[in-house]
């Protein structure tokens, strides 16, 4: 069974920078895409960047220039630099897995969250 383990959350002051981690277990087929997503309190989840299998990348805006996201070449190890923090990045932040060998085949697995907060 695929298991997705977030760490390196926590408490950071404005403009502050935190590193997450996303571990991927269990996996028996090739990751296609790792996305970070967050979710605020009372709002809802919404993506933060993804990394894919061939190398690309890509940001929500408000994590352009401030975020970057990395992995290694399998995807079963993923980070997210955050730099530059603000209190509206205070959220639990989650990875998500899409896996499979083609678009029909493709499942998907989420990690439990890891908590950012910002705050001065």
């Amino acid at each position: 069974q695929v298991q997705l383990a977030e760490s390196g959350g926590g408490v950071v002051q404005p403009g502050g920078s935190l590193r997450l981690s996303c571990v991927a277990s269990g996996i028996t087929d090739p990751i296609y895409v790792m996305r970070w997503h967050r979710q605020a309190p009372g709002k809802q989840r919404e993506l933060v960047a993804a990394i894919a299998a061939i190398g690309s990348t890509n940001y929500a805006e408000f994590a352009k220039g401030r975020f970057i996201v990395s992995g290694n070449n399998a995807l079963d190890t993923v980070y997210l630099q955050m730099n530059n923090l603000s209190i509206e990045d205070t959220a639990v932040y989650f990875c998500h897995a899409v896996i499979g060998r083609s678009a029909g085949d493709y499942s998907s697995a989420w990690g439990q969250g890891t908590q950012v907060t910002v705050s001065s």
